[in-house]
């Protein structure tokens, strides 16, 4: 079984590796691929260093871990990103495989808002975190009238106040990222002045 986990990554952090990690303990996957959106088509990346940096910080988030890894489908893709077309070429390149998309309970939610929802669900099973008191029962109630909602799963999480935005204010602010996000990415970050403001002129 195959679990699928996307998302900016703008930057990685270390929750988004607990969720692949509660994820793969709790749902006996195999393994779990992160995969870095290539063209967001619902919003406008903040701060985004481009696709080519968040895929690298990707690599280097997962790097080490046989659980993990990083997938350039999207990145490599061109037109949106939709998680519909990323979860059909999935199973057109390996069609035995199971696969398990793992949303947080909160962008599970919003499901019903995403390009051709019912698609997405016909594809894969749906794996949601527990997230800011929000579980499985609330994702059931706001996208039960969807086409395979039946099959949505829940798992249990820690939880840690840590964010792509909070670590990117900290790096705009001069201040360390080390411990939000794994080290390698901490050091990538800082080597290539990722998320740095610009120095005003004349200063």
């Amino acid at each position: 079984m195959i679990g699928v986990l996307g998302g900016a990554f703008n930057p990685p952090h270390v929750g988004h590796l607990c969720l692949a990690q509660e994820a793969h303990a709790r749902l006996g996957l195999d393994r779990i691929l992160l995969i870095p959106v290539g063209d967001a088509p619902h919003r406008e990346l903040q701060a985004d260093p481009g696709r080519e940096h968040r895929l690298r910080m990707v690599e280097l988030a997962g790097a080490g871990d046989d659980r993990l890894e990083a997938s350039t489908l999207e990145v490599e893709r061109p037109g949106p990103s939709y998680t519909a077309d990323t979860l059909a070429a999935l199973r057109a390149s390996a069609p035995d495989e199971e696969l398990t998309l793992i949303l947080g309970a909160d962008q599970a939610m919003r499901l019903g808002t995403w390009h051709e929802p019912e698609r997405v669900l016909a594809q894969a099973r749906l794996a949601v975190a527990q997230r800011q008191g929000l579980g499985r029962e609330e994702v059931e109630q706001a996208i039960g009238g969807l086409a395979g909602a039946e099959r949505i799963v829940g798992f249990d999480m820690p939880r840690l106040d840590v964010s792509s935005t909070l670590v990117r204010e900290r790096a705009a602010s001069g201040l360390p990222v080390r411990y939000l996000v794994p080290d390698a990415v901490a050091d990538y970050i800082a080597a290539e002045g990722l998320y740095a403001s610009p120095t005003p002129v004349g200063t």
